[in-house]
């Protein structure tokens, strides 16, 4: 079993650019050309939060236009919210991604749910706080969380959601990471849970990697731009032009979670290693 996730599309209402600048559209476009162009389909792809830019209507439905391939492929969507997003946009938009979860396994009161993906379960949580670029859990969604948790207690799990918990040294997306009130109530959840495998998170539009509550937390990059990588405390936010990318992450039996960064483009080879008669090429 394998899945991907993807992170951070912005996608706007068609002719416009994020930032003046951006074609998203033009980048997630390529993006699911790239992923139907690969010689395994996925089981899931799990998009993890800020799908669109600005929470409209028109741009889900923007969205789920660019996204009709991977729909009529028959591969599964799993959205999760960032702050960019809007929750009642966003629960119109996905009805019929979310059709298949039981109302047993979603949480009434926010953007949140689970489902089995193969071996693993998915526990997607939902961090808007609407107004602001920072996440929030608060104390219902963490509840929520914990008796998640507590129904499957065998089975690994991996938790999807936007705003990653842990700092990762840029100071201008530190400031609006996970609430630092939510941090150690969340980190006793996972930590106690003790089959949390994997906690993938967006926002950073960087790949970054940071040990977390027994576990190992991580962000993705985007499909369109990257935020800078700048250590500088007083940094000036902004993004680069870097090579647009996606995880694969691929379940290996009596080992893990592995994870695979996978660039977007055209690239030269792939090139044998071998000759045909088996010997290195020399």
């Amino acid at each position: 079993m394998h899945f991907l996730q993807l992170t951070d599309l912005h996608i706007k209402q068609p002719g416009r650019l994020a930032y003046r600048r951006v074609d998203t559209a033009a980048y997630l476009s390529r993006c699911v050309a790239h992923i139907l162009a690969q010689p395994v389909r996925p089981d899931a792809i799990v998009l993890t939060g800020d799908l669109v830019d600005a929470g409209a209507p028109e741009e889900y439905a923007h969205l789920r236009a660019l996204l009709a391939p991977l729909d009529a492929a028959g591969i599964r969507m799993l959205p999760v919210l960032g702050n960019h997003d809007a929750r009642e946009a966003a629960r119109a938009a996905f009805a019929d991604w979310l059709a298949p979860v039981p109302a047993g396994a979603r949480d009434p009161h926010a953007f949140q749910y689970w489902t089995d993906l193969g071996e693993v379960r998915l526990i997607v949580l939902d961090t808007l706080d609407t107004g602001f670029p920072g996440g929030r859990l608060g104390a219902q969604r963490l509840d929520w969380l914990h008796h998640a948790l507590a129904a499957e207690t065998a089975r690994p799990v991996v938790i999807a959601m936007h705003h990653p918990p842990f700092a990762t040294g840029i100071g201008h997306m530190d400031v609006q990471s996970l609430a630092a009130d939510d941090i150690p109530a969340f980190a006793r959840i996972v930590r106690a849970a003790g089959n949390v495998e994997r906690i993938l998170c967006g926002h950073l539009h960087r790949s970054i990697d940071a040990r977390f509550a027994g576990t190992v937390a991580s962000t993705c990059p985007s499909p369109a731009h990257q935020v800078a990588l700048d250590l500088d405390p007083d940094g000036e936010p902004g993004f680069v032009m870097e090579p647009p990318a996606y995880k694969v992450h691929a379940w290996v039996p009596g080992q893990g979670l592995v994870s695979h960064l996978a660039y977007v483009g055209t690239f030269d080879g792939p090139h044998p290693f071998f000759e045909p008669d088996g010997r290195l090429i020399d």
